[in-house]
Parts: structure tokens; C-alpha cells; sequence
């Protein structure tokens, strides 16, 4: 068989040149020339173009040496750079190859990074956290967790389209790490995308059964789905019946309130709402819940009722106040318990 083979890359050897005597490529002058080597190599394989039987048997047409050899090229051109078919039949064997090129080394400093990012979240530093993710990913990118960590520091900056984006590389990465999941579902509900979001957190919890916050976290988005502003994505969460977000009282019902009047006269005349205007944390809060900042006008009034420096001077005020009524004017600065 394999002298057989020979004979046909040999008769198509003979056939192209002939062609090309034929039709112009090999000029007339040298026609003569190439003519007696084609004799020369047709008689030391035994084969002879002209003969009907080997025509049967070696011809290649209706491909030519030519077109064999211009296919060759391509998929050469092609497979130039990728790791050998015998290495892994599967799409999988570029991203091995690369994984196996990562040094130990270059391994260590980019978990190095990871826990250095790690470190920067719980100081709440979420721009060098993201940072220094970055930089582990750039070292080794075939880790589900630092895009997740990195999605997780982008919800924290309010960078919600990066987090969905880098959730999604962590699940396309290990589609069953249930923390890619839970980051995409997170990122998801903040964009109000309450129905995707669910979709995300139900199959992480596919994963982990037992995760509590992914179970937490799927029934409020279960409870939110109806509930988006069809004005689009990114509007505010409407409020119903005259309630704002979280089931707080909208900023109308709570200027009626005649106890809260009272209390806010009494703010202004004995000073604790300059006191208040000073403190540069409350004043944040003050305008999310005027400006809508932190979600609808009652979630923002929400954050202000459950912040401890809020909370402690009210009851500042409160022992304050109830001092000016016996003739005491103490303005609300008493001690903090």
C-alpha cells in the first residue's frame, strides 16, 4: 500500500507539471527541460500519466496537487499555535495548556493578591480590592473565585453591570461554584432584574441546598418579582399603598405625624438639628433620603432610623428636650449611655 501511495503522489507530481507546461507557468524555453525530468521520475516509480489503467487508479480528480496542498496550508495556518490534537479532542485543551504554563510561583502570588483583595473588603477599601483582583486574574485567570470576589467588591461600589459581568466569567469558569451564582443573583436584584435574579439564586441553591443566605436571598427576590417601575431598568422601586421601600412610611405620612412636628420644633429650638446638619454621616443619609440616593425617599429615611449615631442623638434630644420642659435647657448634649 504505501508503494501504491507513492506511485499516486507521483502521478500527481507528473500531472501538475504537465499542466503547467500546458497552460503558461513553465515558460517555452524551459519546457524542454522539464519535460525529460518528468520522464526521468515517471520511469524510476514505474508510472506513466498516459496510461489508462493508472489513471483509474492514482488520479485525484476533480482535485489537483495544487488544491490538496492549498487545503494543507490552511488548516496548518489554522492550527498554528494550539496545543496538538493528541494533547485533548475536546475545546477544553487550550484553556489546559494554559493553566499548565502557570508557574507554581506565579499560582502563590495570585492567591497572594486574592487575600490581599480579601483584606481590603472588610476594610471596605472596595477600590483596591478590585484592584488587586485584578491583578490576580491577569496572573491567573482560570480561578472562579477572584472574578466572583471581584463582582462581589464591584455591587459593593454600586458597579452593578461589572458584577453581573465577572459573575457570569466565574460560572462560565466552574459551573458549579453556587458563589458565582449567588454574586450574579445579588447584582441582578440590585438591577431590579428580580426574575433573572431568581433564576440565579435557584440555581445556586441547586448547588447548595443548604446555603441560608442564597435561601434568604431567593425569597426576597421571589417577593420583589411585579414589583419593578416598568419605566426600565435602573428606576427607582415604586412605592405602594403610601409606603416607601422596606415597608417605611413615605416622607408625606411622616410630616403629618404631629409628634414628629413637635419633635422637629423642638429640634430647631434647642439646637440639636445644627448638631444633626454637622455631622457629615447623617447629612449623607439626609440627602440620599431627600435625592432618592439610597433607593426610594423611605429607604433612605430607613438607613437614617437604623444608624446607631442617629438612634443615639435622639436619645440625646429626647433627654434633652424633656430637661428644657422641666426649665433645664441642656440643648440634647447630654452623654451617650
Amino acid at each position: 500500500m504505501a508503494a501504491e501511495n507513492k506511485k499516486a503522489l507521483v502521478y500527481s507530481i507528473l500531472e501538475f507539471l504537465q499542466k503547467s507546461c500546458d497552460d503558461g507557468t513553465i515558460s517555452k524555453d524551459d519546457t524542454e527541460g522539464i519535460e525529460v525530468a518528468m520522464q526521468c521520475i515517471g520511469e524510476a516509480f514505474g508510472v506513466d500519466p498516459t496510461d489508462a489503467a493508472q489513471q483509474e487508479a492514482y488520479s485525484t480528480k476533480p482535485a489537483n496537487l495544487l488544491s490538496i496542498f492549498e487545503v494543507y496550508l490552511k488548516t496548518k495556518s489554522k492550527t498554528r499555535g494550539q496545543a496538538p490534537a493528541s494533547a485533548s479532542s475536546s475545546s477544553g485543551a487550550a484553556p489546559a495548556a494554559a493553566k499548565a504554563e502557570i508557574s507554581e510561583e506565579d499560582k502563590q502570588k495570585a492567591e497572594e493578591l486574592k487575600a490581599a483583595g480579601n483584606r481590603k473588603v472588610s476594610e471596605r477599601n472596595y477600590p483596591e480590592a478590585i484592584k488587586l483582583y485584578t491583578e490576580a486574574i491577569a496572573i491567573n485567570g482560570s480561578q472562579a473565585v477572584y472574578y466572583a470576589n471581584r463582582a462581589a467588591a464591584y455591587s459593593q461600589q454600586s458597579d452593578y453591570d461589572k458584577a453581573v459581568s465577572d459573575a457570569t466569567k466565574a460560572i462560565e469558569i466552574d459551573s458549579k461554584y453556587s458563589k458565582g451564582y449567588s454574586r450574579l443573583g445579588h447584582a441582578l436584584f440590585c438591577q431590579q432584574k428580580y426574575q433573572e435574579a431568581v433564576e440565579a439564586y435557584e440555581n445556586g441553591l441547586k448547588l447548595d441546598p443548604e446555603n441560608a443566605t442564597i435561601k434568604s436571598s431567593l425569597a426576597t427576590a421571589k417577593s420583589k418579582i411585579g414589583s419593578v417601575d416598568r419605566s426600565g431598568p435602573g428606576s427607582p422601586p415604586p412605592s405602594a399603598g403610601g409606603a416607601g421601600a422596606g415597608g417605611m412610611p413615605d416622607l408625606g405620612s411622616l410630616l403629618n405625624n404631629p409628634q414628629l412636628m413637635n419633635m422637629a420644633q423642638q429640634m430647631m429650638q434647642s439646637g440639636a438639628l445644627d448638631q444633626f446638619m454637622n455631622n457629615p454621616n447623617l447629612a449623607r443619609m439626609a440627602q440620599n433620603m431627600m435625592g432618592g440616593g439610597g433607593g426610594a425617599g423611605g429607604a433612605g429615611l430607613a438607613e437614617m432610623m437604623q444608624n446607631p449615631e442617629m438612634m443615639d442623638m435622639a436619645r440625646q434630644f429626647m433627654g434633652g428636650a424633656n430637661n428644657n420642659s422641666d426649665g433645664n435647657n441642656n440643648g440634647g448634649s447630654g452623654n451617650s449611655n
